[in-house]
Parts: C-alpha cells; structure tokens; sequence
C-alpha cells in the first residue's frame, strides 16, 4: 500500500472510530461488543459513556448481570429475571424521543436464552431516530442445548441461526475487544514464526480460565467490523487506552509498543531479563542501521566492470605481504 493510501486509511478509519464513539448522526443504531474474560467490554463502555456525556446525551444502562452500573449513567433499568416485555416498558418510560439517547444492554445472554423471546424483533424495536443501540455479548458463555423434546418449536429451531450469527446480521457494527498482552505475545510469536500462544481456557489446562496477561490495565485492542449503509465494510484494528488514560485512540499499528519488533516491554520468556545481564549492547540504534547500509562492500566494485568477463578478485598488498609471482600470475 502506498504513503497517500495509508495516510488515508489512517484518517479514515480513526475519524470513524472517533464517530462511532460518539454515536454521531446515527452513525451505527446497532452497535454489538463481543468480549470473553480474557478482555471485557468495560473500557470500551467507559469511552462509550464519556463521550456520550461530552454530547449531553442521555445514557440508560440496562443492568442484567451488572451489580454496581457505571459512573455517569442518567437511568438505570435493573433487568434482572424481568419478563423481556416489561423490560421494554422501562426502557421506553426512560427513553426520549426528544433527546439523543444510548442505551446500553450490558448482556444479551437472558434475551438469547428466552425461550418465547424473537429476539431479533425485541432488538429491532430498541434503536431509533434519537437513540443508539449498544449490547454486550459474552463469546465465552455457553448456550443451552436445545432441548430434544417434541415440542412446536423444535422444528423450528434445527434450522434457526445460532444467536451470534443472528447478532452479527442485525449490527451495523461489530466491535470485538481483546487483550493488549496477549495481542503483544502473538505478534511476537509470528515474527518467531511460532504458533499462536493459547491463553485460558483454550489452553486445555485443568483449572485455568483466565490467561496470562487478561484484561492488560494498560488498554485494549479492539477490531472493528463496521458496515455501510451502502453495504460496504470496513474493518480495522485500534488500540483504546483507559478513558483518564494518556493519549488516544490511534491504530494499532501505529502504536508504539506494538510497532516496535524488538519491543522489551511486557515480554514474560526472561529475554528482558537475559538482556540486562549482558555487558554490551546487542540492538542498533537508527544510526547504527544507517551507517551498517551505507559501507559498500569490496565485491561491488568487482562488479562495476565491463559484463562477460567474469569475477575479479582484487587485492590490496601490505607492508607485511611477501611478494610471490606465482600467485601472482593466478
């Protein structure tokens, strides 16, 4: 890809980020979060709510799992073993048609369970003009086996979509968050030409849920899957740091630690350790890399003579070198 076409992606997408973030011009009425324990959806939410505020919309956070709701929140619905209809009267008492509105479902696993619920009916019916559709879904939380008795609906659900499947036809925009750590670990492992290193429960290790390096308190990555109202898709990778956080939302690649190939920090195999024991320095600087391209070496000049006459071993003779014809006529 070329500078300009770079430098366009670049402003592009975080220009989109940016308006996402702040659900500007109803850019996406349905925004899905899928996280897992390695990473949760809460800094992504916080930046949600911070720049919600900053646009002096109303935020009404529907709380299914959550026991304390976020700081700065207008309305708090607490869904809890709530019929989902009941659930829908709250939200529409608490909703403005006259104000911009977020409204938040910290988890979609009650609705997708509901045994009677269409859920993408329930969905569907949230979103509107003023207001903006944000929900949660948890990646690592197993559903329910269909149940195998012979009821009117078993028919009908052999070849129903799965819920994620039907989540990610109904969002106009996928956002799925991961662990900064772990993204620094495999992309050091692909440049080692290793597999993928495996954390928590893809481990297959008895007892360990939760991986090393889960929920870095540094940022998160976030891959972004947004689609167009033209159909068009654009995805991309972000690096989300804490809303108090220095810095902002910039792309991954762009980030410093992840950009750098030697990166030292966060690397848990002892290499940083190995490298402060050492009494030289084993890296170049920029200079160093500089000054090693620029030397020409001895065999470039051999080649600047006329083509077809093969090789040329050139040789400079010291005060210390006898002379010896023989040789000397080789």
């Amino acid at each position: 890809m070329s500078d300009r076409a770079l430098q366009h992606r670049r402003v592009h997408n975080l220009l989109l980020i940016q308006k996402l973030l702040a659900s500007r011009d109803a850019s996406s009425p349905f925004t899905l979060v899928l996280d897992s324990v390695e990473q949760s959806a809460g800094p992504l939410v916080r930046h949600y709510i911070h720049h919600a505020k900053a646009s002096k919309m109303d935020v009404v956070f529907v709380s299914y799992e959550s026991l304390k709701p976020p700081a700065d929140v207008t309305a708090l619905i607490k869904a809890r073993g709530k019929d989902p209809s009941a659930v829908r009267k709250e939200i529409e008492r608490c909703v403005s048609s006259s104000r911009r509105t977020l409204l938040i479902l910290d988890s979609l696993y009650p609705l997708t369970t509901h045994p009677s619920l269409p859920l993408s009916s329930f969905l569907s019916s949230l979103p509107s003009p003023t207001t903006s559709l944000l929900a949660i879904y948890h990646t690592d939380v197993p559903l329910p086996s269909p149940s195998l008795s012979l009821t009117t609906t078993t028919t009908s659900s052999i070849y129903t979509p799965s819920p994620l499947t039907l989540l990610r036809y109904l969002a106009t925009t996928v956002l799925t968050t991961h662990s900064f750590s772990q993204m620094l670990a495999r992309k050091r492992a692909k440049e080692k030409s290793r597999p993928d290193p495996l954390f928590g429960t893809d481990e297959g290790k008895e007892g360990v849920l939760v991986g090393v390096g889960a929920n870095d308190k540094r940022a998160c990555v976030v891959e972004m899957e947004h689609r167009r109202k033209s159909g068009r898709g654009v995805e991309e990778w972000f690096f989300l740091p804490e809303v108090n956080g220095s810095g902002g939302v910039v792309l991954l690649e762009d980030q410093e630690l992840y950009r750098r190939s030697d990166d030292r920090e966060g690397r848990s195999d002892g290499v940083e350790a190995r490298v402060e024991l050492a009494t030289f320095e084993l890296g170049l600087t920029a200079k160093q890399r500089r000054d090693r391209e620029g030397v020409v070496l001895p065999y470039f000049d051999a080649q600047k003579g006329a083509g077809g006459g093969g090789g040329r071993i050139l040789y400079d003779m010291g005060v210390e070198d006898d002379f010896d014809e023989e040789e000397d006529e080789i």
